[in-house]
């Protein structure tokens, strides 16, 4: 029995090495998604908005001249539009600009979710490991050992919760994005294929 708990003893006490880093590596990767998603922010509180009341105003009529309307800049749903509107004759070609568009929000939306789930995990394996060595430290009276590895313990767990956190709030603010530029394409595919009809 003794062999079997050294073994998951030297198991778990390899694995904290390898926690760190990634939690490291997903400490500046959310400080890099925090920046990506405040320039996001911006693009889409003035085109964004711009974009969505010309959707709102749209009619049969003034349907065809939509993508003359649509606002400058790196939009994503702005370049389905006008990618939209070139092939409107062609249902296929709408239909799979659409689909298209879903795997790019399953893709933008990939890196939070996986923070989401993975940054707590990671953050409860690095504060679990160092535990039984400080443990350890306090049955043999090593106060000092016992005191380095608490304080990796709490470490670990404030950046997994930070790389937690940041992937929850980009991952939330995001989906209701994507969510009001889907309702926005499809409503445009809808009008495209009542003029087909007509």
């Amino acid at each position: 029995m003794n062999y079997i708990t050294d073994i998951l003893y030297w198991i778990s006490s390899g694995l904290l090495v390898p926690v760190i880093l990634i939690l490291i590596f997903f400490f500046l990767r959310s400080l890099l998604l925090l920046g990506g998603f405040f320039s996001q922010y911006l693009t889409m509180r003035q085109s964004g908005t711009l974009l969505h009341k010309e959707v709102k105003e749209l009619s049969a009529d003034n349907l065809s001249t939509l993508a003359d309307r649509l606002p400058k800049g790196k939009l994503p749903v702005a370049e389905c539009i006008s990618k939209m509107m070139e092939h409107r004759n062609s249902p296929a070609k709408v239909n799979f600009l659409l689909d298209e568009y879903e795997c790019m929000i399953e893709r933008e939306l990939e890196t939070p979710k996986m923070f989401t789930k993975m940054g707590p995990m990671l953050g409860l394996m690095g504060t679990l490991i160092p535990m039984g060595p400080a443990l350890v430290g306090l049955s043999s009276g090593d106060i000092a050992s016992m005191a380095y590895n608490m304080q990796v313990a709490f470490a670990t767990t404030v950046i997994g919760l930070f790389a937690g956190g940041v992937g929850f709030v980009v991952k939330s603010v995001r989906q209701r994005w994507y969510r009001r530029d889907m309702g926005a394409l499809n409503y445009i595919a809808d009008m495209l294929d009542e003029n087909r009809s007509k």
